[in-house]
């Protein structure tokens, strides 16, 4: 049998580039990507910056950090997203930097829809005749057959803890992540049972899906009443924010450890895979900060809760005549 010998270059084998290696391996179209997306990530860190102070002037407290915390998601993305194109060896830190911080807009989602409707007391009041349907993504939308849960503040308090225990817990184990690999302990690339990144990273997912559910079953409780607030568009850019964050990254995450992603001198295939990520989600990121604009750029006045009940009643008895049919004489 006859030996095939292959060379791989040593860039291949080593750690991100430092940035000056970077900076010095920019060619002119490398130079105007590089100065196209950090205009961007500028531009949506600014945009961000304007919003927080039209907020400030024109939202109570406290929907007001509510409003400024959801808001600054994609922002915040696409800063750590350009610090960590620059500096590749700092993707560890901006990448838990970024997923830390959309962990606590999670929960603020849902505390934002509950303040929307006048805060805890005003949605128990007017809900306590109601139930929540639990049937939902993305853990019981398979399970239709499952009972509505009553309507109380245990309920209530349940569905908040759901979603701060990722908050809390995705913090900690970002920075217990950190201090493994400072020590040399985490690597994603390990995948061996003795491998710390094996066992954090799937519990993490576990935390994910248990924060997620929460939300969506209060969206499904409160869609019709807050649509006149235009959440159905807001809860789109928040799982669309979601998606390219958590799930866009992870499949080229896998890609880059598989290899399918190309090594590229100064830049490994993990590197590389990394660098990718990050650019496309400084464009991601800014289209969203722009519509995000639309969205959340508003008259903050308190919502009519009433009319909007007594509209639904009105609207239900129309369609119960228009199904009976006309009275017989």
């Amino acid at each position: 049998m006859e030996d095939l010998n292959t060379t791989i270059d040593p860039s291949c084998l080593q750690e991100p580039p430092l940035a000056i290696d970077v900076i010095n391996q920019l060619d002119m179209f490398g130079t105007v990507l590089y100065s196209i997306l950090t205009f961007m990530a500028t531009v949506s860190l600014l945009v961000y910056l304007e919003e927080c102070v039209y907020v400030f002037k024109k939202v109570p407290s406290p929907k007001r950090m509510t409003v400024i915390w959801v808001n600054g998601a994609a922002p915040v993305i696409a800063t750590m997203s350009c610090l960590g194109m620059w500096i590749p060896r700092s993707t560890m830190f901006t990448d838990m930097t970024s997923n830390s911080y959309f962990a606590v807009v999670v929960y603020k989602f849902l505390k934002m829809m509950i303040e929307e409707v006048g805060g805890d007391e005003a949605f128990l009041r007017r809900s306590a005749d109601k139930t929540l349907r639990i049937s939902t993504g993305p853990c019981c939308c398979c399970c239709p057959c499952l009972p509505h849960a009553p309507i109380t503040r245990r309920t209530l308090f349940l569905l908040k803890l759901g979603s701060l225990q990722y908050a809390i817990l995705k913090t900690v184990l970002s920075i217990f992540s950190i201090v493994l690999w400072s020590n040399g302990n985490f690597d994603l690339s390990d995948l061996e049972i003795t491998g710390a990144a094996i066992w954090i990273n799937p519990f993490i997912g576990v935390l994910t899906i248990t924060a997620l559910w929460p939300v969506a079953i209060m969206f499904m409780h409160l869609r019709t009443t807050l649509r006149t607030l235009k959440i159905i568009p807001k809860y789109a850019m928040y799982q669309l924010v979601l998606v390219l964050s958590q799930l866009q990254a992870s499949i080229i995450s896998i890609l880059a450890l598989d290899g399918s992603i190309a090594c590229s001198p100064p830049f490994s295939s993990i590197a590389r895979g990394a660098l990718i990520s990050q650019q496309l989600m400084i464009v991601e990121m800014f289209i969203v900060t722009l519509v995000n604009r639309l969205l959340y750029r508003r008259t903050y006045e308190p919502l009519d809760l009433d009319k909007h009940e007594n509209d639904n009643a009105q609207n239900d008895k129309m369609i119960l005549t228009t199904t009976a049919g006309p009275e017989v004489i």
